[in-house]
């Protein structure tokens, strides 16, 4: 029997970080990975390969409608084949790179499937069906999460696809239709349509990405309209048929009224993610789940001893980051050093065109809490750098304590935002308020002007830039 000081089963953001700060901290670890390459779902069929293709969509999308008001006459080829190459080519490498940090900080790589096999002991199946039993102090279990499924709709990877399919499709559909509004749905639905599809948008709810800063959202859906996007909200999809033409969808108004049908070359399900938790062993150390699957911590601990959970398998934001966050913090806590998770600042963005990042609290969030609060609001179209580059959709809006003025939350939508979100996540770490940032020298002509702006929007000093 292999010993361990640390065993953690999953290879995504949170197994692979917290995999190399053990090893950086002198533990001997393991990490249990079923896929050919780690980096889990995030790197292999998530986070990077999707924003490969944004980016590449992007350009390709802006060559044709904005390069010519530039002064730049031409006349763009999609090679989808090349693009996707490129895309694996860049997932390729990273996935690599992990391997790489793997042997620099001596952490073995187990390759199978690891379940729990009582107190202490993780149980690993290889591909040929050879069991190994890895003895350790600590487990960690970091397995992400899968494509949630919706009764009716049975994904194929062909004409109905999921997450994972609809970033290997050999062809541009004519016609995609996304079933949910939130992040997933509408990066990969602006994927298809700036390369040429026409995407209709299908949401249960009553606005896109829930959860998000409402006049952040509403702007959202203006300019994704403009884009050409259609958006089908209060609908709620009852089942889908497969045809010789594509797919046909059962549709119905959530509030009540009579069902339509829609119908599409391809689509796309994008209803969410659910933890993978099942098949774990959980039972062997006397741990349960609750009823949507996740697993409940303390302060990353699970209820057994000995054993710990982050990422994806937790409530919370399915984010790499917060996995990241959590794997180093709990690492560290093994160690016996001092770990932590600032909960309250993890960010959020959308990837789309523009982008959205948020961080903190939302105005709808400080109203039902009763919580007084200044609000400063900066445009992108007053701002230099976004004016000549065309790229005026958006602003940036701050939200500070009436009485600290500490900031309580920033909402960003526009160019670029994902980049810019950082300044403030380190402003609202140290408690920094409006002002300090309002007088902070920013360099000019850049985007990130916009972002003290609106803080020194905050009190009434806002200048156009």
């Amino acid at each position: 029997m292999d010993q361990y000081d640390v065993v953690i089963i999953g290879g995504g953001p949170g197994g692979y970080n917290g995999a190399i700060r053990a090893g950086q901290l002198g533990l001997k670890v393991a990490c249990v990975e079923k896929r050919e390459t780690l980096g889990g779902t995030c790197l292999n069929v998530g986070c990077i390969p999707s924003k490969a293709l944004l980016h590449a969509s992007e350009l390709y999308d802006s060559a044709r409608k904005d390069f010519a008001g530039l002064g730049i006459d031409v006349a763009p080829i999609l090679n989808l084949p090349v693009m996707m190459k490129s895309k694996a080519d860049s997932v390729g490498q990273l996935t690599k790179g992990i391997e790489f940090l793997f042997k620099k900080n001596k952490v073995d790589w187990i390759k199978g499937d690891g379940r729990l096999a009582g107190p202490g002991k993780v149980e690993v199946t290889d591909a040929s069906g050879a069991v190994t039993v890895l003895e350790a102090k600590a487990i960690v279990i970091a397995t992400g999460s899968r494509p949630a499924p919706l009764l009716g709709v049975t994904v194929d990877q062909d004409r109905i696809v999921d997450s994972t399919g609809v970033l290997v499709l050999s062809a541009v559909p004519e016609s995609l239709i996304v079933i949910g509004a939130g992040v997933i749905g509408l990066e990969l639905g602006s994927v298809w349509r700036r390369l040429g599809a026409k995407v209709t948008v299908v949401e249960y709810l009553d606005r896109i990405t829930p959860g998000i800063d409402t006049e952040t959202a509403k702007t959202l859906q203006r300019s994704l309209t403009r884009q050409g996007m259609t958006f089908k909200l209060g609908a709620k999809v009852t089942g889908a048929t497969l045809t010789a033409k594509g797919v046909e969808l059962s549709v119905e108004p959530v509030a009540g009224g009579p069902a339509e049908t829609l119908t599409a070359d391809r689509v796309l399900l994008a209803i969410g993610r659910q933890p993978v938790t099942d098949g774990l062993g959980l039972e062997t150390v006397g741990l349960t789940t609750d009823q949507r699957g996740f697993i409940h911590t303390d302060h990353l601990r699970t209820a057994a001893d000995g054993v710990w959970a982050i990422g994806d398998v937790t409530p919370g934001p399915m984010l790499a980051h917060k996995a990241e966050d959590e794997a180093v913090a709990c690492i560290e806590l093994i160690a016996g050093k001092a770990g932590h998770v600032n909960y309250d600042l993890i960010p959020g963005v959308i990837y789309t065109f523009p982008e959205v990042a948020t961080v903190g609290k939302t105005e709808e969030e400080l109203k039902a809490a009763g919580v007084a609060y200044k609000v400063g609001k900066f445009p992108f179209t007053a701002n230099s750098r976004a004016k000549v580059n065309h790229e005026g959709d958006g602003f940036v809006k701050v939200l500070a304590d009436a009485k600290t003025d500490r900031i309580l939350g920033v909402h960003m939508i526009g160019p670029d935002v994902s980049e810019m979100i950082g300044e403030y996540c380190v402003a609202m770490e140290f408690s920094a308020s409006s002002e300090d940032v309002a007088r902070t020298c920013h360099p000019h002509p850049t985007r990130s002007e916009a972002l003290r702006q609106a803080a020194m929007g905050v009190e009434g000093w806002t200048m156009q830039s």
